[in-house]
């Protein structure tokens, strides 16, 4: 599921767009933002359907062996470890990823076949795949292992399959990373015995309102907070800090004055990671000592009032 620190990546996207592009359509881009995140879902969908069609791809290179004019033993009896995988054949069965592909129409891999391909020459020249294959350990944890090996070791860096991922939706690109470690969490905590279920988008319904309520009193209030960063940065005329360290001290000051069960000081740890991974090398901690100062200012102010978590 999407957690608060990938939430605020995602606002902060959708505000430096509006900036940039000078667009005042705040209900359009709110729409593009919740779709955004929606879409980031499908690649979570798309990932985990991958291992089925290439465990699909195995078993018809074995149909297609026994049927050779001059078959071998090994053709005609082949190993069938990895077509008959317990995870991903619980993958497979699922209701949830079953329904959620055909409400969708997700059909990538039927259209994109190659990329199916590509993946299945990769894991069947592998050692972890011969590995695998040629043990006499029969067992899902067995299966599980391999399942999660193959994804973290294959599919997850595949170039290929991201450089296609980023055409079909640019802001795949940083969505990508937080997927990957998605889809291992929900492969490690399948349960032999238990069906397989989708993960949720969001955990509750307090991070889905969570979106909204950030973005829009960030676009709404933002030019209100201009003064107190120009007080607390005197050395800097404010179009000489950076367009990203700008957004990311405004959705801060957001957090201390609308959301009262927010630390403060869980706010500007978030915000600093957010600003080391992208804007500039020095960012972390300008925006630590901007925030820190505002932070301090509005509390001793009233401004800021933090009540339950925020406390914390």
């Amino acid at each position: 599921m999407i957690n608060r620190r990938h939430i605020r990546l995602k606002v902060m996207q959708s505000v430096y767009a509006m900036q940039q592009s000078n667009n005042t359509d705040l209900i359009k881009e709110e729409k593009f933002l919740k779709f955004s995140i929606q879409k980031m879902y499908d690649l979570y969908v798309l990932n985990l359907q991958l291992l089925v069609e290439v465990q699909k791809l195995a078993s018809k290179k074995i149909e297609l062996s026994k049927k050779k004019i001059l078959a071998t033993k090994e053709d005609l009896n082949p190993n069938t470890k990895f077509v008959n995988n317990r995870l991903i054949n619980q993958i497979k069965d699922s209701v949830s990823l079953e329904g959620y592909l055909e409400l969708n129409k997700i059909d990538n891999w039927d259209i994109e076949e190659e990329y199916v391909k590509i993946i299945w020459e990769e894991l069947k020249a592998s050692k972890m795949y011969q590995d695998y294959m040629n043990s006499p350990e029969d067992s899902y944890h067995a299966d599980r292992l391999l399942v999660v090996s193959f994804f973290k070791e294959l599919i997850a860096p595949n170039e290929k399959l991201a450089d296609y991922y980023e055409d079909e939706m640019i802001s795949w690109v940083d969505d990508i990373p937080f997927v990957n470690t998605w889809i291992v969490k929900t492969l490690n905590k399948q349960k032999e015995n238990s069906p397989f279920v989708l993960g949720q988008l969001y955990k509750d319904d307090d991070d889905k309102k969570f979106v909204t309520r950030l973005f829009n009193k960030v676009m709404l209030n933002h030019h209100k907070y201009e003064d107190d960063i120009r007080e607390k940065t005197p050395n800097w005329e404010t179009d000489r800090i950076a367009d990203l360290d700008m957004i990311l001290i405004k959705m801060a000051i957001t957090e201390f004055l609308h959301f009262s069960s927010i630390p403060s000081r869980v706010t500007i740890n978030e915000y600093i990671e957010l600003a080391k991974d992208y804007s500039t090398n020095k960012s972390g901690y300008f925006i630590n000592g901007v925030l820190d100062k505002l932070a301090k200012d509005y509390l001793e102010n009233n401004k800021m009032v933090k009540i339950g978590r925020g406390l914390l």
